[in-house]
């Protein structure tokens, strides 16, 4: 009877909630060296603060473009933002300005001259299952 009750309040539960599949294509590497690091946010996350996401995967580069899922993401607004760690140092490289010196995008191909985008110029719904690709400059 228990678990009959569980699996009831489970139901009832993702069902004002459900759970979606988000895909996140990138491309615009400038080598096949390395690794990329995808950060998917929610509002509430520090955006683009890498570490302060919500989800996050490191994918090796292997070819032109790179292809992760993220399965049973909340429906709800998200933004996303990745960059191509050239050297596996496990950070983006910059120089002595603080000007990015691997690629890297965001979500909606949002991009700013001397700063990250907002999470609104990044964000976008996730209300079914969605496939988001990223261009890395």
């Amino acid at each position: 009877m228990k678990y009959i009750l569980l699996l009831f309040i489970s139901f009832a539960i993702n069902k004002d909630h459900p759970a979606v599949d988000l895909t996140v294509e990138t491309s615009g590497f400038s080598s096949s060296q390395g690794s990329v690091y995808i950060a998917v946010y929610r509002e509430k996350d520090e955006f683009p603060i890498f570490g302060k996401q919500f989800k996050g995967k490191i994918v090796a580069i292997d070819g032109k473009t790179t292809k992760v899922v993220f399965n049973d993401l909340p429906t709800g607004k998200y933004a996303i933002a990745a960059y191509h760690d050239r050297n596996n140092n496990k950070k983006l490289d910059k120089n002595q300005l603080g000007i990015p010196q691997e690629n890297y995008g965001f979500s909606n191909n949002a991009r700013r001259t001397f700063s990250a985008p907002s999470f609104e110029e990044a964000s976008f719904e996730l209300k079914s299952k969605k496939t988001i690709q990223i261009f890395l400059k």
